[in-house]
């Protein structure tokens, strides 16, 4: 594993397993390391032959962000600065002295977002620079002064979409053919105004009808002459299921029911 990814995967192991499902709309510490550099990259310094870059940055929260640091917040500070000095040395950059990162509170700012300020320092005599180790430079560039950005932390992503609910097919087989109910009540029988006609001298002419309730699916006999049937037995009015067997004089239906999931 690259050393950046290691560092990465030590910060958010550190900071995002218990606490960091608790705070998912705060700042989050990958966030800020990735952000510290790019402002790294974004506040490069070319000389004649190094590209100096910010050797401090100071973090500024809001007093809710960093309160869920607490009691955390040295151990986050060393994995940024360890970061930050792990992306200079893969980049190339020069730096003056260590990366030094600190955090500090600021009222202005609102949940989730943060600043960031960068500066570039001369060290004192004594504490020559050690990241990258190059000698140090006869005339380092000025000190600058701090520039924060301000960032909002990224919003969580929108919740899947509910699952689409299953559909429901009712049919009527007879003579070979399927007829599918498209609506919630159809009527069967031998007259040419039926919804479903069953060309059967022994049908009335309306004989029974089917309905679609919210709790199934009913056949209701409509006072036909000969009876309304449902798997051998005779009867006024009975919930159907899949395969049940409907016979109206001496036509033999078959009810199905189908569902489908998109």
């Amino acid at each position: 594993m690259p050393v950046l990814r290691s560092i990465e995967t030590k910060i958010e192991s550190l900071f995002e397993g218990v606490f960091g499902r608790a705070f998912r709309t705060h700042v989050q510490p990958i966030e800020l390391a990735r952000k510290l550099v790019k402002e790294m990259d974004d506040h490069r310094s070319v000389s004649v032959s190094r590209v100096y870059v910010p050797n401090e940055y100071t973090v500024y929260l809001s007093p809710v962000d960093r309160k869920q640091f607490a009691g955390y917040e040295g151990s986050l500070v060393g994995e940024l600065q360890e970061y930050l000095a792990e992306h200079a040395r893969r980049e190339q950059y020069a730096l003056l002295s260590d990366p030094k990162v600190s955090i500090t509170t600021d009222d202005d700012l609102a949940v989730g977002e943060f600043g960031i300020a960068t500066r570039l320092v001369t060290p004192e005599r004594e504490h020559g620079p050690t990241l990258p180790p190059v000698a140090q430079p006869a005339e380092p560039p000025a000190e600058t002064p701090a520039e924060t950005m301000v960032y909002r932390a990224a919003a969580p992503p929108p919740p899947p979409p509910p699952p689409e609910p299953p559909r429901v097919t009712f049919t009527l087989a007879f003579g070979g053919n399927p007829h599918k109910l498209g609506k919630p009540r159809v009527v069967l029988g031998r007259s040419k105004d039926a919804d479903i006609r069953v060309p059967d001298e022994n049908v009335s002419r309306r004989h029974a009808e089917v309905r679609l309730e919210d709790d199934g699916c009913w056949i209701v006999d409509l006072g036909s002459m000969n009876g309304t049937i449902v798997n051998g037995k005779r009867v006024d009015r009975a919930r159907l299921e899949d395969d049940d067997r409907i016979t109206l004089g001496s036509t033999e239906i078959v009810f199905g029911r189908t569902t489908t999931r998109s």
